[in-house]
């Protein structure tokens, strides 16, 4: 099967345009039912529809078009791919579109190859997959994989978005925004009936890149867990407090900070990592000793246990630093998500397409979370990665060779039709 590398790079530049930012590098802010949002929704229809896909768009927006060649049972569960469409604010072009037009260009070079399946093939686009305007993320796929009802979704609300993509000041829930921009469609797409699920996507790292290897194979997409942590002292005088009387909420929450980074940095798994993203200090004025410090923690792993060991820590440290700097402290786990490993089959499946290709791959972990976390609770699930150039992500600079999109691609193709089988 030859995967047309100028045809996969057609699609990706020309989604690019939606949303498109004047930034050095190719930027894009693309929100889960905003005008660009439809823009990039409805080409991907008109691409899926060239390609003689038939095309159904479930409830929540999510995007299926489904192949099924004249060797294929209809009824038999289909494999699927694909990614997401939407970007995080002044983000990249490859991370989630890659996916989807990937799965895409498999289709056409298993069409073009005339090769014979046994099970029609899904290419898959799921709605706000990046968490930036409802939920927290993994939306669509949470919904197809039954963790979300439809309804549930539906009822999700956010700040309002313009047709210049500028906040309003009033609210519009999912269903509204999916509405106004032609795609609430009907039904749920359920991932459970799909035989097996592949997506491709971005490194967002540097392993493949550092190893000179092509395309990466993961075997666990990390666990993530957030906490919300409270540091309460007494605001006072800068000038007038003497230092000895001080109950300084920010100095007790520094300490805070550093030991998250020493306990990830000394856990017993060298995949997990630690970190406080996000600080609110009140009353946040220079001449005023502060008085409360409101925190955002993030701990990442496959290992579950190592997770749980950070947070243990992360307890015994504010328990420490209470009875040391009289703060009051309060921490609060608002989020989990385990680790999840991804299927043998698939992952074998991925290695022998390789291997068939004369493509190198590597078995590595994912740090980021994914839709196929979702997908892989109900179905044969495998995620794939193509470099990132100085893994760089989320970001104008994020970059990946055509040539590494279109190897890439040529592994997923031969790994979908093994799994479809051909």
């Amino acid at each position: 099967m030859q995967v047309e590398v100028d045809r996969l790079r057609s699609d990706v530049e020309a989604n690019a345009e939606f949303g498109a930012l004047d930034v050095d590098g190719w930027g894009r802010t693309v929100l889960a039912g905003t005008d660009a949002n439809r823009r990039a929704r409805e080409r991907l229809v008109d691409r899926l529809e060239d390609a003689g896909l038939d095309v159904r768009v479930d409830a929540v927006g999510n995007v299926a078009g489904r192949w099924t060649p004249p060797s294929a049972d209809p009824a038999a569960a289909p494999v699927a791919a694909g990614s997401h469409l939407d970007s995080v604010p002044e983000g990249g072009i490859f991370d989630g579109p890659l996916g989807v037009y990937a799965a895409l260009e498999a289709v056409r070079a298993m069409q073009d190859a005339g090769v014979d399946l046994d099970r029609p093939v899904d290419v898959v686009s799921f709605t706000e997959e990046e968490g930036q305007r409802f939920a927290d993320g993994l939306l669509g796929s949470s919904v197809a994989a039954g963790e979300r009802s439809v309804e549930d979704a539906l009822s999700l609300t956010a700040e309002r978005v313009d047709e210049n993509g500028d906040g309003t000041d009033d609210e519009e829930t999912l269903e509204s925004a999916l509405s106004s921009i032609g795609f609430r469609g009907e039904g749920r797409l359920d991932a459970s009936e799909w035989d097996a699920w592949l997506e491709l996507h971005v490194e967002q790292s540097q392993r493949l890149e550092r190893a000179g290897v092509p395309v990466g194979v993961v075997t666990t997409i990390t666990g993530i867990t957030h906490c919300a942590v409270d540091v309460v002292g007494e605001a006072d005088h800068a000038g007038a407090t003497p230092m000895l009387e001080r109950t300084d909420a920010l100095v007790a929450a520094s300490e805070f900070v550093r030991s998250v980074e020493r306990a990830a940095r000394d856990a017993d798994s060298e995949t997990a990592v630690g970190t406080v993203g996000s600080l609110d200090v009140s009353p946040n004025a220079t001449n005023v000793v502060p008085g409360r410090v409101e925190m955002g923690v993030d701990v990442r792993d496959v290992d579950y246990d190592a997770m749980n060991d950070i947070v243990d820590d992360a307890r015994s440290t504010l328990a420490r630093i209470e009875d040391e700097r009289g703060v009051e402290t309060r921490l609060d786990r608002r989020f989990d998500l385990r680790p999840t490993p991804m299927s043998d089959r698939v992952r074998e499946t991925a290695h022998d397409a390789g291997e068939a290709a004369d493509v190198a791959t590597l078995d590595l972990h994912s740090g980021a979370a994914h839709d196929t976390m979702h997908v892989a609770k109900v179905a044969d699930a495998g995620l794939l990665f193509a470099p990132s150039r100085d893994g760089v992500s989320h970001n104008p600079a994020e970059w990946t060779d055509w040539d590494d999109c279109a190897t890439a691609t040529r592994v997923l193709a031969g790994a979908l039709a093994d799994l479809a089988g051909a």
